[in-house]
């Protein structure tokens, strides 16, 4: 027996979780990311301070942005590490709660110890402790329970042995993973209790990889025999069953197209012949061009978000085969459901196909849809301000771009840019995004040979995650270089972990597209007829409206006084010598690009539900509703 407190029962347990994949072992936690507070300093604190054992402890800045680098830093080992994170009761849980969401959401192993009020209940109301006069059991934690696969209180020491080994299965479960909280109540941190020494053992959590049933391949086998076009779905299980060679030899095989997800990408290479690239309503031309014409959706390990599937439009009346380890998410959109890793469903099917000798029935179609998307990547990346400049967006108000060069003297196309990106940073670079319009652009635009290259948080979309998340990738790969993909709103959103870079010399490079605005929102608007509120960065005019003239802001004076080396780029040469020049550094970068609003891809093919007013007096927005409502009776109910 071993008489010690929570908290450092909590530490000697979690230095001790290892995960096991195909017999390879690995230490499940890597360390403990903490803003320290009164509900957790004297607790948990004296534990790792005392004896961290194998653990890092880790310094946050922002309780969101280090949860969002430990989910980052699990997302780059594939769920397979990860890093606890810590804090005090109140606020600082409270900030946690995007991040345990985000997780959540697309099923990243995220473990939180949030401090929490008494036990005791003697020194009621502490310091941060929300009352509730009908419920006094009710604290801030609680708003944790419906964002996350795992919830405990702590409230007696005994408690903590049943509530850390349940959350290690569900941290450890493919199918079941996500944001886990176990809640400490301040004073319980602190007891002590006798620990059964067989608790503190080496405990190796086996990620096992289940095979379809019989009957479930079959029926995977039988819907690909009889399909002239089937066309696979890459989803983010694909990457983390580490299935994509083994997808890649499947797909050449059976000459069977294949299109990727946000969480998929990276997963196989770009160069694959039979590889579409990103598809859905952030999709390209190849890839929802095949799509709505394809007999059969095999999905392999994907949400089937509305993302992913044009709001159920896209393929909604197609037959829909869908591999998966998590039941929920096989049996979405009528889907034939194969419960069953990734790889081990592939390698059986193939086995079975390979002896009916069964090929598709396309002939040119794919070759002639890549190239159709070629030639429109060349023109994306060739586009250019200029004495013919056009929005690629559809602009109701193409004055803003005079007004945003006025303010910034920015002349950078955002598609451009990213073709440039792509041709100068390393190929094995590692790209991390969330949210605007920059996902779009980028599962279009951007491709890859290297494996877990790109990381987009594209399931909750959370604004703030690029930047921690970048520094999350970092620490799990070092010697990769890491950029940041980030607009100037979620850059304002979050960017406190950019000083943690600096004090870890984790050398990350944030590329921060700066168009005065919420762009993504504000092509949306008015796009359906709605008019600019509140989506462009503008002072506010005489009137009381936001309507003056753009807000300049110098990111890259910001960054440099934390202690970065930074960069302005206004033209694409200024771009091309920044990326240079940053790729020479030791320290963290930015790159403050002024990048023209309305310069970013467009939909090609599918469609996005979105609500729409029913009742209006714009006759633009009367139009818009129209054509929602036609989408709508074509796309498929549930």
């Amino acid at each position: 027996m071993s008489l010690m407190t929570v908290g450092q029962a909590i530490v000697k347990f979690l230095d001790n979780q290892y995960v096991e994949l195909d017999g390879e072992e690995t230490k499940f936690v890597d360390g403990v990311f903490t803003i320290f507070g009164h509900g957790i300093v004297v607790g948990l604190g004296q534990a790792l301070d005392q004896n961290p054992g194998g653990l890092r402890v880790y310094q946050g800045r922002n309780e969101q942005g280090m949860a969002h680098v430990a989910t980052g830093f699990a997302r780059q080992h594939n769920r397979r590490k990860i890093i606890a994170c810590a804090s005090s009761i109140g606020p600082g849980a409270a900030n946690m709660v995007t991040a345990a969401a985000c997780a959540t959401v697309n099923r990243i192993p995220l473990l939180l110890f949030p401090g929490d009020t008494f036990a005791t209940r003697q020194p009621d109301p502490v310091l941060q402790q929300l009352e509730r006069d009908f419920a006094p059991g009710v604290t801030v934690n609680d708003a944790f329970r419906p964002v996350c696969r795992f919830w405990d209180r702590i409230t007696r020491p005994e408690q903590l042995m049943s509530a850390l080994v349940n959350a290690m299965r569900v941290l450890t479960d493919p199918a079941g993973t996500g944001a886990v909280c176990v809640a400490l109540s301040q004073d319980v941190e602190g007891e002590a209790y006798d620990y059964p020494d067989y608790f503190f053992e080496k405990r190796v959590h086996r990620i096992r990889r289940p095979r379809p049933v019989r009957e479930d391949l079959d029926t995977l086998v039988d819907l690909i025999s009889h399909s002239r076009r089937p066309m696979v779905i890459c989803g983010g299980g694909v990457r983390y069953s580490e299935a994509g060679e083994t997808l890649e030899r499947f797909c050449e095989k059976f000459r069977i197209p294949f299109a990727e997800t946000q969480a998929g990408k990276s997963a196989c290479h770009s160069s694959h012949p039979m590889n579409l690239g990103g598809v859905g309503v952030t999709g390209n031309l190849a890839a929802n061009s095949i799509a709505r014409e394809a007999d059969l959706i095999i999905a392999l390990g994907s949400r089937l978000s509305d993302f992913t599937t044009g709001s159920k439009e896209l393929y909604g009346h197609t037959k829909i085969v869908s591999v998966n380890v998590c039941p929920f998410d096989a049996s979405k959109m009528d889907a034939q459901a194969v419960i069953a890793d990734v790889k081990a469903a592939l390698e059986d099917a193939e086995a079975e196909l390979e002896k009916m000798g069964y090929v598709s029935g396309y002939k040119d179609e794919i070759e002639r849809a890549k190239n159709t998307w070629e030639r429109e990547y060349d023109r994306l990346a060739a586009y250019r301000w200029g004495e013919n400049f056009e929005p690629l967006i559809n602009a109701r108000n193409p004055e803003s771009i005079d007004d945003y060069r006025e303010a910034t003297g920015g002349e950078i196309t955002q598609t451009s840019a990213i073709a440039l990106i792509r041709q100068i940073i390393d190929s094995d670079a590692i790209v991390v995004g969330a949210s605007g319009s920059l996902p779009g652009d980028l599962q279009r635009m951007w491709t890859t040979d290297e494996k877990d290259s790109y990381q987009m948080e594209y399931g909750f979309s959370t604004m703030g995650y690029e930047i921690a998340a970048s520094l999350g990738a970092k620490l799990a790969e070092p010697s990769r270089e890491v950029y940041a993909m980030c607009g100037d709103g979620a850059f304002l959103m979050l960017h406190s972990e950019l000083v943690t870079s600096i004090q870890e010399k984790k050398k990350i490079n944030v590329l921060l597209f700066d168009n005065c605005g919420f762009g993504c929102i504000n092509n949306l608007q008015m796009s359906n007829g709605i008019g600019d509120l509140a989506t462009e960065f503008r002072y506010r005019d005489g009137e009381g409206g936001l309507n003056g003239g753009m807000i300049p802001i110098d990111y890259a004076k910001v960054a440099g006084g934390y202690g970065c080396v930074t960069y302005t780029a206004r033209t694409l040469e200024d771009l091309k010598a920044a990326l240079e020049d940053a790729k020479k550094q030791s320290v963290s970068t930015l790159i403050d690009i002024k990048a023209l609003p309305k310069t970013m891809t467009d939909g090609y093919g599918a469609w996005w539900n979105v609500g729409l007013a029913a009742v209006t007096e714009s006759e633009a927005q009367k139009l818009a509703y129209e054509g929602l409502c036609e989408n709508r009776a074509k796309a498929r109910k549930y």
